[in-house]
């Protein structure tokens, strides 16, 4: 009967960590790669642990792929913050279809720190990007 929901959550699982792996070769940055590989790395592993959690019955296997979960759900966005802004910082190239660079010209390379929250609230496309003239 739990084969009912064990084989959806792992098709489930496996078939959003193969997207991550196709993603991360597919998409043409480090900005674009690093949110494919965060979300559906961490939904597809999720899924699989709910899935052996489900398998195994136990309550000691339930409780660890409960934190495993939790931890891969806090780590995950906190590493991939970590290294876009390091990407940002060391002058990663956006990828030339990007539209808009928030940062640009608010980011102070020196002591790696943002102006002000209020100079963020303004959005201007970038200059070198073909959509900057959808705005005129």
């Amino acid at each position: 009967m739990s084969e009912i929901f064990i084989i959806p959550l792992m098709a489930v699982g496996a078939a959003l960590m193969l997207l991550a792996g196709v993603g991360i070769l597919r998409m043409p940055d480090l900005f674009t790669r690093m949110h494919v590989a965060t979300k559906s790395a961490t939904l597809g592993v999720g899924c699989i642990l709910v899935a052996v959690a489900i398998y195994f019955g136990d309550i000691g296997v339930f409780t660890r792929a409960l934190l495993v979960i939790i931890f891969f759900f806090l780590t995950a966005p906190v590493g991939a913050h970590l290294l876009g802004r390091a990407g940002y910082i060391v002058g990663t190239p956006l990828w030339e279809g990007t539209k808009w660079d928030e940062l640009k010209g608010k980011y102070d390379h020196a002591n790696n720190t943002l102006e002000s929250p209020e100079s963020l609230k303004t959005r201007e496309p970038r200059s070198d990007s073909p959509h900057a003239r959808e705005t005129d």
